[in-house]
């Protein structure tokens, strides 16, 4: 990884944390990194779009839950949702940070 890519592949990741603050802000950190950076370095672009997909996926799954909420099935998932995404998005900038690309549990490819 060059130096100058380290802080893009590592912003896409640990910048989704910014949905903890902001409604929907999970997804945008990436997505703004994937379509800024796509043409300039396919890694950062591998990392973004990762991330991105990841993003999109507990955005779905948390909307499921939400509708399950109804009958008493997704309330549990609502709470596991948020630590799964905030265990998920420090392993894989901790694995960014070495140099590999995290293998997302669990993530839809909505961008390929």
């Amino acid at each position: 990884m060059k130096t100058e890519e380290r802080p893009w592949v590592l912003g896409s990741h640990i910048g989704t944390l910014l949905g903890y603050s902001i409604a929907l802000g999970s997804f945008l950190v990436p997505l703004f990194i994937w379509l800024a950076k796509k043409e300039e370095s396919p890694l950062i672009a591998q990392h973004a779009k990762a991330s991105l997909n990841f993003q999109l996926s507990m955005l779905v799954y948390t909307i499921i839950a939400g509708m399950l909420a109804i009958f008493l099935i997704g309330i549990p998932f609502l709470f596991i949702i948020p630590i799964v995404n905030l265990v998920c998005v420090i392993l894989a900038t901790i694995a960014a940070d070495k140099g590999e690309l995290y293998n997302y549990p669990g993530s839809i490819k909505f961008v390929t």
